[in-house]
Formats: structure tokens, C-alpha cells, sequence
């Protein structure tokens, strides 16, 4: 009689993670559609105060729930969500995920200011539980690139950096033009987005000064709490030396649809990140030495969800607290006295 070599048992497959999607407009379902292009986690349900919105979310992910709150939404047994509704609700509504043992994947900002941002890291610190922000441009390809020569000193010393985000429109959501919904107007709108692109490819230095002016239809805001900024310039000086400027605003003659641009300037070379012909979506990358230029990146370069997506994965990983998550707080203290300076 001859032995048979019975066969090991299969091993049980392991549960893919379960998202809810907190808010589904526009940007929302642009998100849960990258989130489940990873096949890392499962779409487990989404709320949203449209039903339409809620909809249109549900015939994308045809297995989700339909939850009338974060509360319900939470009771779905989720271990995380992704939070795209307005800004003043973003880091009560992170806060109460993190402690219901979530992950969390927020829309910029964290909070309209930095005490808000900070209380955030800090519930994600606390629950040792994934927390990450929709900065999205740091995951574009040429950004990508242009820090990599950054950090091996390719470009030399980085003395100055000049950031532009100009956008011919302004948001199309009344809560935008409530600085007690929105924390601010093109500065925590757009202008978060420079600030951040500058400290991380310049890996976060002090900031020891901040000059700004912030305007409104053309007059200085100064302080007024009725309205919010549409356009802002401000001027950061790094403990390194480097000086920072970024120009930002809604509703611009620009003769275009947006003008975006990063460009670093060392003493060894430069590189610019530019949008091409106005798009939001489209952009260049290029190294420069004198008068001669190289190309980095160039479209196409379907960058947008990238950030959701990879905090997707990560879930999935297993990864919990990134102490990385520390330095969405400086980006926040920095706008804070962009505003004070204002």
C-alpha cells in the first residue's frame, strides 16, 4: 500500500481592508475610483448629503452601502475612510474616524488652522492608525523628479523657489467663501499646495520668517473675517537660507485656464514643474543649466488619484502611524502666519 502524501491546506485568504467613502462629489468619486483601481481594499460603503452624488458613488463601487452619516458609516466596520467634505468638518470628522480605529485618507486641508491639523496627527499618533492628506501634486511625475535632483544635490545649493498657482475660476461651493467653513480662500485652497510642494522636496527646514499681502477683489484683506482672500503672495525664509516665494489666486486675468508652476533654483542648475497651456492636469519638467534645458517628464501622467491610491496600499500593507503624518503640521503652521502676516 503506498503512502499518499496528503496536501498542505490552502491558506485562508486574507481579508482586503474596508474603505467608506465620506463625501462623493467631484473630487470624492475621482478618489474612490483610484482607491479601487488598486484592488488593494474593498469599497464598503459612502455618505454624502446628495442623493444624486450618493448615487453616481454606488454605481461606481456596485458592492458599497449607502450610509446617512460618518456614524453609519462607521458602522459598517470599516478600517478606513476617505474624507472629502468641507474643510471645517475635516478634522472633527478625521478625529472620530481615527478613534472608531480607522485609517484615514483626508482632502486638504487637515484643518483651517494648525491647532486643528495638529489635534489630528495627534489622534492618528494615538491609535497608531494610517493617517494621510490628498497633496496631491507631490505625486505627479515630474515632481517626483525634480525632488530626486533636489535631494542628491544635483542642483547644488537651493537658494530660492518660486511658486505659482493661478486659477482663472473660483470654487463653485458658497462654504468656499465662508472663512469660518473654509479657514480662508486661495491661500488654504491652492496655496497649501505650494506651500507643501516647497518644504518636501526641500525636506521641511524651519521656516524663521513670513512677509504676506492678501487681497480681496483687489483690496488688502487685512484681517477682515467677512470675506476671504483671491489672491496672496508671500514670502517664506528657510533656516537654510532659501527664500521662498508663492503667488496664488481664484478668478485671475490670466488669459488662461490656470498657471502653475515650481521652480527651484540652485547654485549648480534649476528645474521647473510647468503646466502645459493652462491645463490643471497636464505638466512639464525640466532641468536647467544656463541657457539649456532637459527634459524630466512630460504628459500623459495620470497623477490625481495617485495619493489615494497609494494610501490604499499601504493599508492594505498593514501600515499603521508614519511619523511622517508630524510634518502635515508645519505645512498648516505655515499658513497660519501666511494669514497672521496678511
Amino acid at each position: 500500500m503506498t503512502d499518499v502524501l496528503a496536501e498542505p491546506p490552502a491558506e485562508a485568504a486574507v481579508a482586503r481592508p474596508r474603505v467608506g467613502f465620506l463625501g462623493v462629489g467631484w473630487i470624492g468619486r475621482n478618489r474612490l475610483q483610484a482607491v479601487a483601481e488598486t484592488g488593494a481594499v474593498d469599497i464598503a460603503g459612502v455618505a454624502d448629503s446628495s442623493e444624486e452624488m450618493t448615487r453616481q458613488a454606488l454605481a461606481a463601487a456596485p458592492g458599497a452601502e449607502a450610509a446617512a452619516s460618518l456614524a453609519d458609516l462607521l458602522r459598517l466596520g470599516l478600517d478606513g475612510v476617505v474624507i472629502a467634505t468641507p474643510s471645517a468638518l475635516h478634522a472633527a470628522q478625521a478625529i472620530a474616524a481615527l478613534e472608531a480605529g480607522c485609517a484615514v485618507f483626508c482632502q486638504k486641508p487637515l484643518g483651517r488652522t494648525a491647532a486643528e491639523a495638529r489635534a489630528v496627527v495627534e489622534a492618528a499618533r494615538r491609535v497608531d492608525r494610517l493617517l494621510a492628506v490628498d497633496l496631491s501634486y507631490r505625486f505627479t511625475e515630474g515632481m517626483r523628479r525634480i525632488r530626486e535632483l533636489v535631494r542628491a544635490g544635483d542642483l547644488g545649493r537651493v537658494f530660492a523657489v518660486d511658486l505659482v498657482f493661478h486659477n482663472a475660476y473660483g470654487p463653485d461651493k458658497p462654504w468656499f467663501y465662508d472663512p469660518v467653513q473654509s479657514g480662508g480662500g486661495c491661500v488654504m485652497d491652492l496655496g497649501v499646495h505650494l506651500v507643501d510642494l516647497a518644504l518636501w522636496v526641500l525636506d521641511f527646514p524651519q521656516i524663521v520668517g513670513v512677509d504676506s499681502v492678501l487681497l480681496a477683489g483687489g483690496e488688502p484683506l487685512r484681517g477682515r473675517r467677512d470675506r476671504v482672500e483671491d489672491y496672496a503672495v508671500a514670502t517664506l525664509t528657510l533656516q537654510t537660507g532659501a527664500v521662498v516665494r508663492i503667488a496664488c489666486s481664484w478668478r485671475l486675468h490670466a488669459g488662461c485656464d490656470a498657471d502653475i508652476v515650481a521652480a527651484f533654483h540652485g547654485d549648480a542648475g534649476g528645474a521647473t514643474l510647468r503646466n502645459v497651456g493652462g491645463s490643471f492636469y497636464d505638466f512639464t519638467a525640466e532641468r536647467c543649466r544656463g541657457t539649456a534645458r532637459e527634459m524630466l517628464a512630460e504628459p500623459p501622467d495620470a497623477w490625481g488619484g495617485r495619493a489615494a491610491a497609494d494610501w490604499a496600499r499601504r493599508l492594505a500593507a498593514g501600515q499603521r502611524f508614519d511619523p511622517e503624518a508630524g510634518r502635515l503640521v508645519a505645512v498648516s503652521e505655515a499658513l497660519d502666519r501666511i494669514y497672521r502676516g496678511g
